[in-house]
């Protein structure tokens, strides 16, 4: 495995980096971010090396770019020079929301390998979700080394690049709608009488079990759900609730509005 490193140990780069840290071992990975205390830190924590972020641009074969889309430009602008100047084999890996291959490439400064990567942060955990593509400088060992590295997250899977911002809007933004059900479902709980913790436990195991009731039975969601709704029973009543409150379109409404948003952020 070759050096891989992460600029940029946020929420979404720094779990990326813990889990490859676990997966091939910290003497492999390298991490930068704004300030060097603060991946000297990251560093401490997990057993990797900081360096500065034109430093780690210079030597990794894997550069992770772990920064929001909003700073991509200036960041690669930064380590552009040292990157023009390299002339061993890299790849570089984005996962910033909207921006494709080509416009990385380009904001690099060079024709240079580039894999997209959407990842989750329930990849923590080892329950996430990471589709990925790459242009045409990209080879197979290359999506190999990905895969290798983040092999703890979950599931890590091709995908074309035009389905990347679909994905992004369901499994990226997804977790943060999930937990707002499993609030709403905890809070509720608490008014019938549950203690929080007892609540928060229940809810957040009902919401696990029933997807991987969708992943391992491999049945229609619809189908499961009616399973559960006995003819005239309460968890019918909970449901015409649901659909009262337009929790169906509220849903759908919200993934179709991230992507909307990642549309705008590549822009």
């Amino acid at each position: 495995m070759s050096n891989i490193g992460f600029i940029g140990v946020g929420n979404m780069g720094g779990t990326l980096a813990k889990i490859a840290v676990r997966a091939i071992g910290a003497e492999t990975v390298s991490v930068s971010s704004r300030t060097l205390e603060k991946a000297q830190k990251f560093a401490a924590e997990t057993g990797c090396t900081a360096k500065s972020n034109t430093a780690l641009a210079a030597e990794a074969s894997m550069i992770f770019l772990g920064v929001k889309p909003q700073k991509m430009a200036g960041m690669l602008e930064e380590i552009a020079p040292i990157l023009s100047e390299r002339k061993d084999r890299f790849v570089l890996v984005t996962m910033a929301a909207g921006l494709t291959c080509e416009k990385i490439a380009h904001m690099a400064g060079g024709d240079y390998p580039v894999i997209r990567i959407m990842p989750n942060t329930p990849a923590l955990v080892g329950q996430g979700v990471i589709p990925y593509c790459g242009n045409k400088k990209v080879t197979q060992a290359d999506f190999d080394e990905l895969e290798q590295a983040l092999c703890g997250a979950g599931l890590v899977t091709p995908l074309p690049e035009n389905l990347i911002d679909a994905a992004s809007a369901v499994s990226g933004c997804g977790p943060a709608f999930v937990y707002i059900f499993i609030e709403a479902l905890a809070d509720a709980a608490v008014s019938c009488g549950l203690p929080r913790k007892t609540a928060v436990e229940f809810a957040a195991q009902t919401v696990l079990g029933s997807a991987k009731m969708v992943l391992e039975t491999e049945e229609h969601p619809g189908k499961l759900k009616d399973a559960v709704c006995s003819p005239a029973g309460s968890t019918i009543a909970g449901v015409k609730a649901l659909e009262d409150g337009a929790f169906r379109a509220a849903a759908e409404n919200a993934v179709l509005t991230a992507f909307r948003r990642t549309k705008e952020l590549g822009k």
